[in-house]
């Protein structure tokens, strides 16, 4: 693809991720405010916040494809970010256990003034977990850069009894519809 490509987050996840689709691009992460208007519903949060991240880069970079991306974790009308500190991460985790979550994905592409968000929402479901196993998790520091304070990918894996939808949305980026929303979108507006 001859159009620049620009990533507008920090994760490590979602650049690999990306790496799938595109051999070129870019990684900024874009410096935004992270909070949702009043009024809002909570599970259209990460669509909001991924399109403030797409454009912000998109008026800086207009000839460039740019992707922004944002991931919560829901349960029990709440939206959990990234833990605090320990007890925030085991606070997140007890509520998690034994329990079906959602975790939800927005996306937004803009290019040349044009965008398009979308969502994708996949289900997943904790065994019962026991304090100790709570600890130990905490205790590999992986939980404090994750939405849930979990990362599917990683020791969380333990935790994890199943999921109903696409497992890289769970790691934030649901690639496969990604790469079909690039296309469409840029089969509109990039002639």
């Amino acid at each position: 693809m001859s159009i620049p490509v620009i990533l507008a987050s920090a994760s490590p996840r979602r650049r690999e991720l990306l790496s799938l689709a595109f051999e070129n691009f870019e990684v900024m992460p874009a410096d935004i405010e992270e909070e949702l208007p009043e009024g809002l519903e909570l599970t259209q949060g990460p669509a909001y916040l991924a399109a403030n991240k797409a454009r912000f880069l998109a008026e800086k970079y207009p000839r460039a494809l740019v992707i922004g991306c944002d991931t919560g974790v829901f349960i029990d009308d709440e939206m959990l970010g990234k833990p605090r500190d320990p007890e925030h991460a085991k606070f997140m985790l007890e509520a998690l256990s034994g329990r079906v979550h959602q975790v939800i994905t927005g996306c937004c592409l803009c290019f040349q003034g044009q965008e398009h968000i979308f969502q994708e929402e996949t289900w997943v479901e904790f065994y019962p977990l026991r304090g100790s196993e709570i600890e130990s998790y905490i205790a590999t520091g992986e939980p404090f850069d994750k939405a849930g304070g979990y990362g599917i990918q990683g020791k969380g894996a333990l935790l994890v009894r199943g999921i109903q939808g696409d497992y890289y949305n769970v790691m934030g980026l649901p690639i496969a519809r990604l790469t079909r929303e690039v296309g469409r979108f840029l089969s509109l507006y990039a002639g």
